[in-house]
Order: structure tokens, then C-alpha cells, then sequence
């Protein structure tokens, strides 16, 4: 059932209110997406990072990345980056380092403590993962669908950005 239910009963309308409940389920679902690393986090008594914290890290992976890397290369989405960086280095999840060339720019890398909360977020996503398939929700093919649908509207977005302004 829809949650923007169209105007009226044109074609027109119809693909607005289906792309305005796929635009609200795209954002319930990062949100959801954050409480459920925040209940993990809670659960196993990990208390002095927050989910977007904890998602930061494991994007990161064993990359070494600058601040300005992290939005670029989709490992980072919110407006707060150098709070958040700050704090998981001041907490030892992190390393930085001035970078040699620009000595503006500062390089950071997970720690052995970063790493470990990194696997924590793995094992998470592998259960999750394992779940959807046991359970029916999704197989293989279902998230190859996705995944290839939710690309294609953010390769659309970009092109919004880049081209028409």
C-alpha cells in the first residue's frame, strides 16, 4: 500500500507517489539500518561510538583516506565528518596522519580497535545476510535486483547534479 496515494488517477501521478514511497523507504531504511547497529552496539555493551561512527569504520576498511575521500568515494554521507573523525581518534579507533605532500591534509586509517568494531559490524551483516536467505525475505537474485535498481537511480541522481545545474 502506498503512503503517498496519487492525486489522481493518471499514469503521471501513479509514478510520482510509487517514486515518492520508494524516496521514504530508501531514508526509513538508512535509519533502520542505524538502529540496528545501535541495538548490536547496545547488546554487546559497545557504548562510547554511535552507528554512524561504527558504519564509518567499516567502510573504511583497511583503506588509508582523507576527509575529503570519505564523502567521494561513498563511504560517508552526513555533514559532520570531522566531528566524527575527531571523536574516533580521540577514542583510539583511528589513526591520522599530515599527509607528506599537502600539509593540510590529514590521513586516517582504523586501529587494531577500529578493526575489531569493523568485525563486529561484518559478523552483523553476514547473520543479516545469512537470515534473509533462510527466512524466504530475499535470495541471491533479489539483492542482485536491488542493488541493480538502486544504481541505476543513483548513477540518475548524479546526472541530475552534474548536467543540469
Amino acid at each position: 500500500m502506498s503512503i503517498h496515494a496519487p492525486l489522481k488517477d493518471g499514469p503521471r501521478d501513479a509514478l510520482l507517489s510509487g517514486y515518492l514511497d520508494s524516496l521514504a523507504l530508501v531514508e526509513r531504511l538508512h535509519r533502520l539500518l542505524l538502529d540496528v547497529i545501535k541495538d548490536e552496539f547496545e547488546r554487546l555493551g559497545l557504548l562510547e561510538i554511535n552507528a554512524v561512527q561504527a558504519l564509518l569504520l567499516f567502510n573504511i576498511g583497511e583503506n588509508e583516506v582523507t576527509a575529503g575521500e570519505l564523502k567521494t568515494r561513498g563511504y560517508y554521507q552526513g555533514s559532520n565528518v570531522s566531528y566524527n573523525l575527531k571523536k574516533l581518534v580521540e577514542l583510539g579507533y583511528m589513526h591520522h596522519q599530515r599527509s607528506e605532500i599537502d600539509r593540510r591534509s590529514v590521513r586516517v586509517r582504523l586501529t587494531e580497535k577500529g578493526r575489531r568494531v569493523r568485525a563486529v559490524i561484518t559478523d552483523l551483516f553476514a547473520r543479516h545476510a545469512e537470515g534473509l536467505v533462510a527466512r524466504g525475505v530475499l535470495g541471491i537474485d533479489g539483492i542482485d535486483q536491488i542493488n541493480s535498481a538502486l544504481k541505476r537511480m543513483e548513477r540518475y541522481w548524479a546526472d541530475q547534479i552534474r548536467y543540469i545545474y
